[in-house]
Parts: C-alpha cells; sequence; structure tokens
C-alpha cells in the first residue's frame, strides 16, 4: 500500500528521484515535501545533504525481495575408523517460529503523519456526529450565537476512503464564527475536535463548516492553483503561494496532482508553510 518515506541526496532533485525509484512511482503520483533543501558549504565546510518526504498519492508498486543464496553445505572432514562406532542420535531439529503477518495499512492523507486508518464503521459515526453537535451546541451558548445545525455524511475520501462527518452551521451574522481567512473557524473545528476525541476516547476527524466558507473556499483555491500553474508554465521559473493551513495546501497539491507541466512541494516550517508550484522539465 502507499507510504510515507523520507529520502536524502546531494540536491533536492536527485533525492526526489532517489524515493521515486524506491517506490516505483513517478513524479505525478508522489507530494514533495521539503524537509531541509541542504547546502554545499564553503570549500566542502559544512555542507550538508537534502532531505525530502515522498508521499504517495497511488499505491507504490511492491519491494521485488532477493531470492536467498542456497546454503552451501559445509565440508565433512574424514574421520578415522573407530572398532565399535556407536550410533548416534540426530540433533534435535529447531522449533519453528511463524511470525503473523502484519495488518494491512491503508493510504494517509497529504500533510499529514503516516498513521495507520481504520476503517470507522456506522454507529461510530453516529456517536462522533451526536457527540460534535451537543459539543458545538453547548460552545454556541456560551457565545450566545442562535444558530441552525446541520449534520451530513461525506463521499469516502479519495485518499483515506473514509466517510466523514460534515457538520454545518447557519445563520445570521455568522461572521464571527469564520474570521479572518477562516482562522476563527479553524480553532473552532480544533477545539471542537479536541472535547469529543477525549470524550469518544477515539480520535474525531469531523468537519466543521460555517455558511458554506470552506467549499466557497476551497473553490477559491483551486482557481487560484490553475491561474499560478499557468503563470509557472509561461515564466518557466518556480512559483511560491502564501503560507496556509495544510487543509489548504493540500487543495492546491490535488488540484495540480495529475498536470502535465508542472507539479508541487511543501515547503516551510509551522505557520509560515506554503505550496510551491515547479515546471516539470
Amino acid at each position: 500500500m502507499s507510504r510515507e518515506i523520507e529520502v536524502r541526496g546531494q540536491t533536492v532533485d536527485n533525492a526526489i528521484e532517489t524515493g521515486l525509484a524506491k517506490l516505483g512511482l513517478n513524479r505525478s503520483d508522489v507530494i514533495v515535501d521539503v524537509i531541509d533543501e541542504g547546502s554545499r558549504g564553503i570549500l566542502g565546510l559544512g555542507a550538508r545533504e537534502a532531505v525530502v518526504r515522498l508521499l504517495p498519492m497511488t499505491p507504490a508498486m511492491p519491494e521485488q525481495k532477493a531470492e536467498p543464496a542456497p546454503a552451501r553445505p559445509a565440508p565433512i572432514k574424514p574421520t578415522p575408523p573407530k572398532p565399535a562406532p556407536t550410533p548416534t542420535k540426530p540433533a534435535p531439529m529447531p522449533a519453528k517460529i511463524v511470525t503473523p503477518p502484519a495488518p494491512p495499512q491503508t493510504p494517509v492523507t497529504t500533510e499529514q503523519e503516516a498513521t495507520a486508518v481504520t476503517p470507522i464503521t456506522s454507529e461510530e459515526l453516529e456517536q462522533e456526529r451526536d457527540t460534535a453537535v451537543t459539543i458545538l451546541q453547548t460552545i454556541l451558548g456560551h457565545m450566545q450565537i442562535e444558530a441552525d445545525i446541520h449534520t451530513a455524511v461525506t463521499e469516502p475520501d479519495d485518499v483515506t476512503g473514509q466517510p466523514i462527518n460534515l457538520i454545518e452551521i447557519t445563520g445570521p451574522d455568522l461572521g464571527v464564527l469564520i474570521g479572518p481567512r477562516g482562522d476563527t473557524l479553524v480553532s473552532l473545528q480544533y477545539m471542537a475536535r479536541l472535547i469529543a476525541s477525549h470524550q469518544l476516547k477515539n480520535k474525531a476527524n469531523f468537519v466543521i463548516d460555517v455558511e458554506g466558507y470552506r467549499e466557497r473556499r476551497k473553490q477559491a483555491l483551486a482557481r487560484l492553483a490553475e491561474r499560478m500553474a499557468s503563470k509557472v508554465i509561461k515564466q518557466q521559473r518556480p512559483v511560491s503561494l502564501e503560507p496556509m493551513p495544510a487543509n489548504e495546501r493540500r487543495v492546491i497539491h490535488m488540484t495540480l496532482r495529475d498536470h502535465a507541466a508542472v507539479y508541487t512541494q511543501s515547503t516551510g516550517e509551522g505557520s509560515q508553510r506554503r505550496v510551491r508550484i515547479h515546471p516539470k522539465r
């Protein structure tokens, strides 16, 4: 199955080529996360390798394991004849150790750590939904905000294959729940997920939206990605976008994942993490 790997090389391009060879994938099948661009140093001093992380977006080719070479029989030394050889008992065979097969793994989403995804049942989805609604009703009550809460279940995610609870908040004057560039909405979802995960004793992955903001933002980001890709093709040089949260960077990656002329990388750390679009050579 798809797996995330971290590779090193003299340059970023060398590291990417090495990683693609290990995965058996093409450049358009992975998301590249540049961890360290490396340095040539001064006169060879202080040089360090480039480090990249490759996240496959399609199943990687299985690695071929080499067949072990047959062991050569140990040479048999002749022994002098004895007058009355005593038959010896054969040495006992060692106990056979059976290793249970590893549990199957599922692909991870972009911009996330490589952790196994356990399929969620319909009962768990319902329990998560009810818990999320109760938490949001309590938060909105303390904020003295009158709003309606609607719920739905999305189609299975295109990467994880898991359905997700969508919690939609509607009502008048809800800009306070969205905030500048959606920052308040991101914080609200983080806090609600944290509380729900504690109550459910399991990680909660529901998505909160306010007046369709996330869908509008997703469409705007997709248009931005296409526009910047055209700019990269025209100028034949990379273009960096503004810093974005992980979910918005993922929209850029997924919009351009199959583009014939450009590819994307995530660079930077923390709040300054951003997407960089490169022309294909």
